[in-house]
């Protein structure tokens, strides 16, 4: 479904011009269709909507797959003609709204429906900032969705393998050689859909072990997150595109799918240590997650400095 949804979304974009053009903030060099996600976009929500139909007690996914729509229509909208990024923000704060509501309705406490909007708002951009070079969200998506899927406890498995497999369906078109780029409706949906499978492995949480979840989305966390916090000390204009994540400035030394694979592995990485110290006694759960977070902004800082321009001055 996914990869005939791609298919039918690379005609429709040369028909209507809906091509991203390379340029200074762009890390591509041709002319490429964008919008090729709407096919990954289908194939999970008929995912989410066969569960909704299957689990009738509980009214939660129908808020979910609602959720999905709405960032996904936002995302499919901008394809077609830019929007201004506070109307995106406020559809995404809608959709986040709609997630926490559907913790609340599932018996979640006040701390976790406020984590799952925090996580829905955070995910959404960061997979979307990070669309910026072959096969990177798409993957990094792909392996997330087979993580949770592996999650001991996981109340939806087959919503992780949906994931991974509608990433499959289209990777093909944007990687190793990028014939179609996800576009807005893409990248947008696929970290919602990571915010919800976080928010559903939370219930099966052991004790404290429910941080080690954020370590499958961990690169793009913190490449996104600490980019943008470096941008604002800078006082850039942050909401604007721009190549200065620690993956664009790797890619334009090295090539796209290095970079690519480099974070799949890093991912891979970090999804063992996830599944391994699941359900462990102890603490040696929440020792594990600060371990890694402790490693993964050195890992980034090392990247801005090896690869930073040399007329930037890094830090200034």
């Amino acid at each position: 479904m996914s990869a005939l949804g791609a298919a039918w979304a690379l005609g429709h974009a040369r028909r209507h011009g809906l091509i991203d053009v390379p340029g200074e903030r762009r890390s591509h060099q041709v002319d490429t269709p964008r919008g090729g996600g709407i096919g990954i976009v289908i194939a999970c929500l008929v995912c989410l909507l066969v569960i909704a139909s299957h689990d009738t007690g509980h009214v939660g996914w129908w808020l979910i797959a609602t959720g999905l729509a709405l960032v996904a229509g936002v995302g499919w909208i901008d394809d077609h003609r830019p929007l201004p990024a506070w109307p995106r923000l406020g559809v995404h704060a809608l959709a986040a709204i709609l997630l926490a509501a559907s913790l609340h309705l599932g018996g979640a406490g006040t701390a976790v429906c406020l984590v799952g909007f925090l996580l829905a708002i955070g995910l959404i951009n960061a997979w979307n900032f990070m669309d910026g070079i072959n096969g990177l969200a798409t993957s990094q998506a792909l392996l997330c969705g087979l993580a949770f899927a592996l999650l001991p406890g996981f109340a939806a498995p087959i919503l992780g393998i949906a994931v991974a497999g509608a990433c499959l369906g289209f990777l093909p078109y944007n990687f190793p050689r990028a014939r179609m780029f996800l576009g807005d409706v893409g990248s947008g949906a696929l970290g919602y859909l990571i915010a919800v499978m976080i928010a559903i492995g939370s219930y099966a949480s052991p004790g404290y072990d429910w941080p080690l979840l954020l370590l499958a989305p961990l690169a793009m966390l913190v490449d996104s997150g600490l980019t943008l916090l470096w941008r604002m000390h800078r006082r850039d204009r942050w909401w604007q595109p721009h190549t200065e994540h620690a993956y664009q400035r790797w890619s334009r030394h090295r090539g796209h799918a290095p970079v690519t694979l480099a974070y799949g592995l890093w991912t891979m990485l970090m999804i063992g240590v996830m599944l391994s110290a699941w359900g462990r006694p102890g603490n040696t759960g929440l020792a594990a997650f600060l371990a890694c977070v402790t490693v993964a902004p050195l890992g980034w800082w090392w990247l801005h400095r090896r690869y930073a321009r040399q007329t930037e001055g890094f830090g200034s």
